[in-house]
């Protein structure tokens, strides 16, 4: 029987960072899988057209229950213990989807299969717990790589699997998945040391309140990453609208291999954390925002050049990525105990950005279509890029503020 894989005084290991980051990987698949399936399980289910959008509506609905509810349990409880069950309980999950022969077994499924899947951010947050500072950003990066990956390579296999052995099939690998990881993750993560610090478990849950009323940082990465979502949103909830419509005309399946342009976001992320460990944070975000903005110039040309469209995805997927992973390494560092509270804090806003920017690209689009979408991509954009610059104001201002004290009680003195 193999042993648990210990951590070193230097953080965590190769071995244990790559499993961390393929159980990211498959866990943040969950979400995205029925995205290109909704015709064919409403079909399968006698679900109407209206209402098939309730599918991922309910998993992202458990999705964000996961984020306030049991993600700050890894402040409360054995990490181990609590990465284990959960990567389990998304087994139970997608058994209860393969298995549903009505929409409501159907819909629970998915709200339970979004619940578990949460523990996307737990492991985050582990892994930013677990590491040292020198390497904490890049570990993250790392991590991030395997959720991009996730959320890229989803509909693809979804796709795959589907025109093989139908729907069902890939809520058994959903399943399998599940319960091959949850063993595998426990017998490879470290047992805990003793004596490490515990918050109650109500004052963790309300910890997105507390840290966005009193943490400047908390709050200022918060609000970039909501709009940085939105804006992400808009893209990836607008696409299809843009190239199955007139311009174009086509398929569902072609469409999903767009995604796969996003695969540069695995090494922007990446590249992001080793930058962030090396104090350029800040700088790392305010080059991509830049570069995100820039982004939705070249995807604004969607209509007549699909090489442009191409170009604007990876810039835009890159910097969305660089600015999550910088967020994520400055809103942890010196607070490793509280990370899964802060981290899943942080991921509700993610979750509302992503939630509004698909809700309104839409009516946008009907009324003016893609370039209309692209001004409001934009927007988002802007708006993220002055949040960060009305910070970096406000700190310089706090900066020569102290200055001036300094400078006075010296020569009080």
């Amino acid at each position: 029987m193999s042993t648990p894989l210990k951590e070193s005084s230097r953080g965590l290991g190769r071995r244990l960072l790559f499993l961390l980051a393929v159980a990211a990987g498959f866990m943040v698949s969950n979400i995205y899988y029925g995205q290109p399936l909704l015709d064919r399980i409403g079909k399968d289910l006698g679900i109407p057209t209206s209402g098939v959008g309730l599918i991922v509506a309910s998993s992202q609905a458990g999705y964000l229950l996961g984020l306030v509810l049991l993600v700050p349990l890894g402040d409360v409880m054995n990490r181990r213990v609590l990465i284990t069950l959960h990567i389990a309980a998304t087994a139970l999950g997608g058994s209860v989807v393969a298995l549903a022969d009505s929409p409501t077994a159907l819909l629970g499924g998915f709200l339970l299969l979004g619940l578990a899947s949460s523990v996307v951010q737990t492991i985050v947050a582990y892994t930013a717990a677990s590491s040292t500072p020198d390497q904490r950003g890049g570990n993250i990066g790392t991590v991030t790589a395997g959720v991009v990956s996730g959320i890229i390579l989803a509909r693809t296999l979804a796709g795959g699997l589907t025109d093989l052995w139908g729907w069902r099939s890939v809520y058994v690998l959903a399943a399998v998945a599940g319960a091959v990881l949850a063993v595998a993750v426990f017998r490879a993560l470290p047992q805990e040391r003793a004596g490490r610090g515990r918050v109650r478990y109500w004052r963790a849950v309300s910890s997105v309140v507390v840290l966005t009323r009193r943490d400047r940082v908390f709050r200022t990465r918060a609000l970039i990453t909501m709009l940085l979502f939105a804006s992400f949103g808009v893209l990836w909830s607008g696409m299809s609208l843009l190239l199955s419509g007139p311009a174009w005309n086509l398929s569902p399946s072609v469409i999903g291999l767009f995604g796969l342009a996003g695969l540069v976001g695995v090494v922007a992320a990446s590249r992001a954390g080793a930058a962030a460990d090396r104090g350029w944070g800040q700088r790392v975000t305010a080059w991509s925002l830049v570069a995100l903005l820039g982004s939705w110039v070249a995807l604004s040309l969607g209509s007549w050049s699909l090489l442009w469209f191409v170009a604007g995805i990876i810039v835009l997927d890159a910097a969305v990525q660089a600015v999550h992973v910088s967020s994520q390494t400055l809103i942890v560092a010196g607070a490793e105990e509280s990370a899964s509270s802060i981290i899943g804090s942080y991921m509700v806003f993610y979750s509302v950005g992503s939630a509004a920017g698909a809700a309104a690209v839409a009516p946008v689009y009907d009324a003016w279509g893609w370039t209309g979408a692209s001004v409001l991509g934009a927007v988002f954009a802007v708006l993220a890029l002055a949040v960060w610059g009305m910070d970096r104001l406000r700190s310089s201002r706090a900066a020569v503020r102290g200055v001036v004290r300094s400078a006075q009680h010296a020569g009080a003195e």
